[in-house]
């Protein structure tokens, strides 16, 4: 590929060590022209469901280039490290589904190659740190323009790791969806497709079905239902009150005008609501 100027970042690094500032420093060593955009790094720690989740919903609006991923809670271990083509850039990181949501957004995988080529990573690879030893490098080398095949042997892109699909599926009233991601504002992420709410009335009501956390238990009143508006933003509800909608990502969310709806309904990632007529 030609040299890109652009490289991004999305991990679950956090910010209180060293582990970004290092990933910058190689890209800034071996590729000092490329302009680096953080994503965010801080995707719950091992959450690759939610890095895919953010990854995907953002690359589309980022400038072509490679864009690293580092959510590995297999680092170390027999997993692989990949690099993807896809017609709207290349995507750098482990092969545990993490990319795939992303590759797809961005037109699908053209070519898939496992991160083998010794010449191409840090000279002494640490068993625990592949985002600066190993994708940070493969990612400064094809932003120079180097060809994503001299990275390593090529892969069946069919036989990469993909995460479980999330549980989505039409009730005689109205729809079932797992939680897919809770954002900083509170706002609770579905899996389902914003066309899902057409045809459901102006009243809806929102029921926590089922917990993907052993450990957590819906509040009394989001097992019962919560009836919340149906509408097409934030305002359309009365102040501390639900709003369904569809969101900036096309899928549906539940929000709670001025307030938080994961705190009203006490859900978490992978458990399962339903929305149905009020």
């Amino acid at each position: 590929m030609a040299p890109t100027a652009w490289i991004s970042l999305t991990t679950d690094y956090g910010l209180a060590d060293g582990f970004v500032a290092a990933c910058h420093g190689v890209l800034a060593r071996l590729a000092p022209a490329a302009r680096v955009i953080d994503v965010t790094h801080l995707v719950p720690p091992a959450d690759v469901r939610r890095g895919a989740a953010v990854l995907a919903q953002t690359v589309p609006h980022l400038p072509e280039g490679v864009h690293v991923a580092v959510v590995d809670p297999g680092v170390g271990t027999a997993r692989r490290g990949i690099g993807l083509a896809t017609p709207g850039g290349l995507l750098v990181g482990p092969d545990n589904g993490l990319l795939l949501d992303a590759a797809a957004a961005l037109g699908g995988i053209t070519a898939a190659v496992e991160l083998a080529n010794p010449d191409w990573l840090a000279p002494a690879v640490s068993r625990t740190f592949h985002g600066r030893d190993v994708f940070a490098p493969v990612a400064a080398r094809l932003a120079l323009g180097a060809p994503l095949a001299d990275a390593g042997p090529a892969l069946d892109p069919g036989a990469l790791v993909r995460l479980p699909a999330p549980v989505v599926r039409r009730t005689a009233d109205g729809f079932a969806a797992e939680v897919l991601t809770l954002d900083h504002f509170g706002n609770v992420q579905l899996a389902a497709p914003g066309d899902l709410l057409d045809g459901l009335p102006a009243r809806v009501r929102v029921a926590s079905e089922g917990l993907g956390a052993p450990d957590a238990a819906p509040r009394p009143e989001a097992a019962a239902g919560v009836l919340a508006v149906r509408g097409r933003t934030f305002g359309d509800a009365p102040l501390g009150e639900l709003v369904v909608y569809p969101d900036s990502a096309g899928l549906v969310a539940v929000a709670v005008n001025t307030g938080r709806a994961v705190d009203r309904l006490g859900v978490r990632p992978g458990d399962v609501l339903t929305v149905t007529h009020g």
